[in-house]
């Protein structure tokens, strides 16, 4: 009975330390990947005016987004800035 929890503490105790080494890879070759991805490839910076995609929204669209943004917030939310997404 003493053998059979010995082994079975060990087996624990290797599975915890296999998930912990693999989840530190994980999370060390995503950070890895984030670098080198925002280095080489970086966003696009925005030629466009601040402010200037506001202009192609009508006033009807616009006061939906802002009566719906007060709606789910309950009055706390506030619309500072829309732009269209790809």
């Amino acid at each position: 009975m003493e053998e059979s929890l010995s082994n079975a503490f060990s087996i624990m105790v290797v599975g915890m330390i296999t998930v912990l080494i693999i989840l530190g890879l994980v999370v060390l070759i995503g950070n890895l990947l984030i670098r080198v991805t925002n280095r080489f490839w970086p966003l696009p910076e925005n030629q466009g005016k601040p402010g200037a995609g506001t202009q192609s929204i009508s006033s009807g669209t616009l006061a939906a987004i802002i009566a719906a943004v007060e709606t789910v917030t309950g009055g706390k939310g506030k619309v500072t800035k829309i732009e269209k997404t790809t």
